[in-house]
């Protein structure tokens, strides 16, 4: 069993003077497979001393040293890929391509960090005035556990980007892909101080981290809920705040696509993540002059997916994280059935012939109004929801009846349609015809999908405040 008794403060791995441990668990069997130490308040407050004292030195380094020091980071990550992946697929359970995707994306993540700093610009002009972009200070980063070493290093790569120091409040239930990527990141050499890594629960670590005012900034990605507590308690210090939080995305599918040839993207869309994404496309808006006909290739092309280990090449959908987020899942499908909505494909329990591990099977509801509970709340599973509209306008404002605006897909044979439907719609990012990523783009949320955006030039300037530079006549910086 796998014992993790450190958290990283400092520039160095001690023992957190948390005496809580936290079980490990392998979703595909239910077993408990290792144990982690979490550190409590009085760690989180070392943690944050530590970033405050080197945020001095760090902030005023050049461009050149902040880039020298992410490229360090990056080889060390590149080196730990397989073992990420192992971790991923051992105690977060992702398929085969998806826990590839997740060990690879912590040094891509890194690589975009860079490539955005080489080109973006700490000073501009403002009339007669010098507008200088400043680190805010010392960035609180609190990550998820459903791709928990991407977030830690795309948040981290960004903060130090812009010259803030940090200190990170990972998922609890991923300790094992923090471990690795704190022991690459140790292995990059930063000065201490400049990032640390704490262990332990959100109302613990996270709290303090949430309150204590030598924390400028929180970038945090999780539940809407837990969001909106963090601008509440924040407020009294003022945060600055990035959150990046639920979805109920709409995948609108336009009168005249191609139901054969899109049903791919709509699935993975949908299933993305095995539904535990929070873009993950789980409301499928469809024509109702065409919807039994959509509803029959559904079904056929769901039947072809499978939900089981995701070790073995053909899984598409791995199990459920835990133990409570299954049973969520699965309270919400009986929720569905007693709203009245019709079951096209899959349903309650665990797929035929898995008597253990927290798998679903894969459900798709139809005939479904989108004022049911299973079509504005987030689920957080291979669950999605088919709804019929009655033209474009009526499409349109279904994608948009939701507290929810963080991501849609709009897919359709007219690409001038697909577009004129694209931009009508309240969404932080809208993919036409394509589940491609652009990390140079900004990335985040409408209404309770969060605040501010990350990613590219966006991303660096969350961490940095304008600071007017005004001097008189005749006055020289040189």
């Amino acid at each position: 069993m796998r014992r993790i008794e450190h958290i990283y403060i400092n520039g160095e791995f001690v023992t957190p003077h948390g005496q809580e441990w936290f079980d490990l668990h392998n979703p595909s069997t239910e077993e408990v497979i290792g144990r982690v130490r979490l550190g409590n308040r009085q760690d989180a407050q070392r943690a944050i001393a530590a970033a405050k004292a080197a945020f001095p030195a760090w902030s005023r380094t050049t461009r050149e040293e902040r880039r020298a020091a992410l490229g360090r980071m990056q080889r060390a990550i590149v080196a730990r890929e397989d073992a990420l992946m192992e971790a991923v697929v051992t105690e977060y359970g992702a398929p085969r391509v998806r826990s590839h995707w997740m060990a690879t994306y912590p040094a891509e993540a890194i690589a975009q960090a860079i490539d955005a700093l080489e080109s973006f610009s700490f000073e501009e002009t403002a009339g007669n005035a010098r507008v200088i972009l400043t680190p805010v200070g010392v960035a609180g980063l609190i990550t998820p556990w459903n791709s928990n070493a991407g977030f830690i290093c795309n948040k981290l790569a960004t903060a130090l980007a812009a010259g803030c120091t940090a200190v990170i409040k990972p998922s609890e239930m991923s300790a094992m892909q923090t471990q690795i990527v704190a022991e690459a990141l140790h292995e990059a050499g930063l000065p201490p101080g400049v990032f640390n890594i704490v262990n332990g629960r959100g109302d613990v670590v996270g709290e303090e981290i949430t309150r204590h005012p030598d924390i400028a900034k929180i970038s945090f990605t999780g539940s809407s809920a837990v969001g909106e507590h963090l601008v509440s308690a924040g407020a009294a210090t003022m945060k600055r705040v990035t959150l990046e939080l639920g979805g109920k995305s709409p995948t609108v599918v336009l009168e005249d696509a191609d139901f054969a040839g899109i049903i791919s993207l709509v699935l993975q869309a949908g299933f993305a993540n095995s539904g535990q994404a929070c873009i993950a496309g789980t409301r499928i808006l469809v024509p109702r002059k065409r919807l039994a006909e959509f509803e029959q290739i559904a079904k056929g092309a769901v039947s072809r997916i499978k939900s089981g280990d995701p070790r073995e090449a053909e899984t598409d959908i791995g199990p459920m994280v835990s133990a409570k987020q299954w049973e969520r899942v699965q309270s919400y499908i009986r929720l569905g059935q007693a709203e009245g909505a019709t079951l096209l494909s899959g349903g309650e329990g665990r797929p035929e012939g898995l008597n253990t591990g927290w798998f679903v099977k894969p459900t798709i509801f139809t005939r479904a109004t989108n004022q049911m509970r299973i079509a504005r709340e987030e689920i957080f599973g291979p669950v999605l929801t088919l709804i019929a509209y009655d033209g474009e306008a009526d499409a349109i404002a279904i994608a948009n009846d939701t507290p929810y605006g963080l991501s849609a897909v709009v897919l359709g044979a007219d690409p001038a349609r697909c577009e004129r439907v694209a931009r009508q719609i309240d969404a932080g990012r809208v993919l036409v015809n394509t589940l491609a990523h652009e990390p140079r783009a900004p990335f985040g949320g409408f209404k309770h999908s969060g605040l501010g955006r990350e990613m590219g030039k966006w991303g660096i300037s969350a961490y940095l405040e304008p600071k007017t530079l005004l001097m008189a006549a005749g006055s020289s910086g040189d």
